[in-house]
């Protein structure tokens, strides 16, 4: 095919009891890359995907659910296709998604990675009540100005998501982004609410968890690209193994350009595929792109999405 795909990965918040299951009951890949995950973490991923649990929604696990169940439906789809991406991104988590499609980090490897990641980010959290919260309808200037404000009268909260134009996410000690509230609504943002979060990410508050989180990844990543990764960090591609040992370990503590890294692709790609859970992506990238976006989250959407990109390549 000559059409140009950018394959995309979301982060934490995509997660839903069930995502993965119609991939689980339909494709042996799917139940073989799952009792993979669960005999190399010890997580029982079947009862985490598929029953009503109280794990999900904690980062050790989330992590490694959400990258499981994108890096199924992207194997299923490149299965089916034999399409190579232009070029991989991700949403924070899904940046190590990213580097499993690229073919720099084996799928249940980046499981056991991410699973690390969600416990060393827990454990750099777990002494302070933190949290993180979305500001909507304000530039990014303001709220990066109203955050260092607060920081000079000795408040912990950073400007650490760009998602798109007038959302950004704030992180920080959870005392603290409850006092940021009113003033962020005082400068006329349109919404400012906490989110179920209990970890803050990308801020200094995680600077514990990159030593550890290095280490680990100077054993699993290779040096063996089929195509760039795009940088949470600087909103630009690698494709060196020095490059994402250097930059993911960053990307802890400082923010996720996602917006500038759309506003960077865009020229570049015909059209987007996201893999995974629900369509997060979809919706911050309407105001970043007029290009076609599809979603790959179980069987139906997968030959969907196959169906019209055969179409855009006549």
């Amino acid at each position: 095919m000559s059409i140009k795909c950018a394959f995309l990965f979301p982060g934490q918040g995509s997660q839903a009891v069930g995502m993965g299951l119609d991939f689980f009951e339909n494709s042996e890949i799917a139940k073989e890359m799952v009792s993979d995950a669960s005999s190399r973490t010890g997580i029982d991923f079947q009862n985490l995907l598929f029953e009503e649990n109280d794990l999900l929604g904690q980062t050790e696990y989330t992590q490694p659910a959400i990258l499981l169940v994108s890096a199924i439906a992207r194997k299923l789809f490149v299965e089916k296709t034999g399409i190579i991406p232009v070029l991989t991104m991700g949403h924070s988590l899904g940046e190590f998604t990213a580097l499993v499609a690229s073919g720099a980090l084996d799928a249940i490897d980046a499981v056991e990675v991410v699973n690390l990641r969600g416990k060393l980010m827990a454990e750099a959290c777990s002494k302070q009540e933190v949290g993180m919260m979305v500001s909507l309808g304000l530039s990014d200037e303001v709220v990066e100005e109203i955050c260092e404000a607060q920081r000079a009268q000795g408040l912990q909260v950073w400007a650490v998501n760009y998602n798109s134009d007038g959302q950004i996410v704030i992180a920080g000690i959870k005392k603290d982004l409850e006092t940021l509230v009113p003033v962020l609504k005082e400068a006329k943002a349109k919404r400012a609410m906490l989110l179920n979060m209990s970890v803050a990410s990308h801020c200094p508050l995680l600077e514990s968890a990159v030593a550890p989180l290095s280490a680990k990844l100077e054993e699993m990543i290779k040096d063996t690209f089929i195509a760039p990764v795009i940088s949470n960090v600087t909103a630009t591609p690698y494709d060196t193994k020095s490059e994402a040992l250097e930059l993911l370990p960053q990307q802890l503590v400082l923010p996720v350009k996602y917006k500038q890294s759309m506003a960077n692709i865009d020229e570049s790609v015909d059209c987007y595929i996201e893999f995974g859970q629900g369509n997060v992506l979809k919706g911050l990238n309407k105001k970043a792109t007029k290009k076609p976006h599809f979603n790959v989250s179980d069987m139906a959407s997968l030959e969907a999405t196959i169906a019209a990109i055969r179409e855009l390549d006549v």
